[in-house]
């Protein structure tokens, strides 16, 4: 059976109003939040110390990120930041003369944690044949979020899929 969704009501998260659908699937009903998102990376040395660096200049410029990731490349590490507000963070780049890519655009997907939440989000992706580039998820006090790649030519097929605002 495959998802059926249809807009019902809004709920605040943080300052941002979202659209809240529920989706029926097979297991019940279960609530989720589907987004686009700006982000913007950077690739600094893969030391110990430069992330919290980057992290604390935006820190101290009052820089609010909705999401933020951080792996190893080679000898470097690439952060990627998604910016509740992309031209604060724009700013305090530019005054420390970060070298940023972007803005690119990824999804954040938020909703009740149940059993395979995130094998559904990503086997519906690939049943569409969209290439997903990489995931993140976490599940805190009942609640699972994650955050997901597409490559840019899927991009806007996986927005119309997953219901995105």
């Amino acid at each position: 059976m495959s998802p059926v969704t249809s807009d019902l009501m809004s709920f605040d998260v943080g300052r941002a109003w979202w659209p809240r659908q529920l989706v029926v699937a097979k297991g019940g009903v279960m609530a989720e939040a589907v987004r686009q998102l700006d982000y913007f990376y950077v690739e600094v040395p893969n030391k110990i110390g430069e992330g919290a660096k980057v992290l604390r200049a935006l820190k101290d410029a009052g820089v609010n990120l909705t999401a933020f990731s951080g792996f190893p490349v080679g000898r470097r590490a690439q952060l990627d930041f998604f910016p509740a507000d992309p031209a604060a963070f724009k700013k305090v780049a530019r005054a420390n003369r970060w070298k940023v890519i972007g803005p690119k655009r990824g999804f954040l997907i938020q909703g009740d944690d149940r059993v395979g939440a995130v094998a559904d989000l990503v086997g519906t992706l690939a049943d569409a044949k969209i290439d997903v580039v990489a995931i993140d998820a976490v599940c805190v006090d009942g609640r699972y979020g994650a955050l997901c790649w597409v490559a840019p030519r899927d991009r806007k097929k996986a927005a119309q899929l997953l219901g995105a605002a």
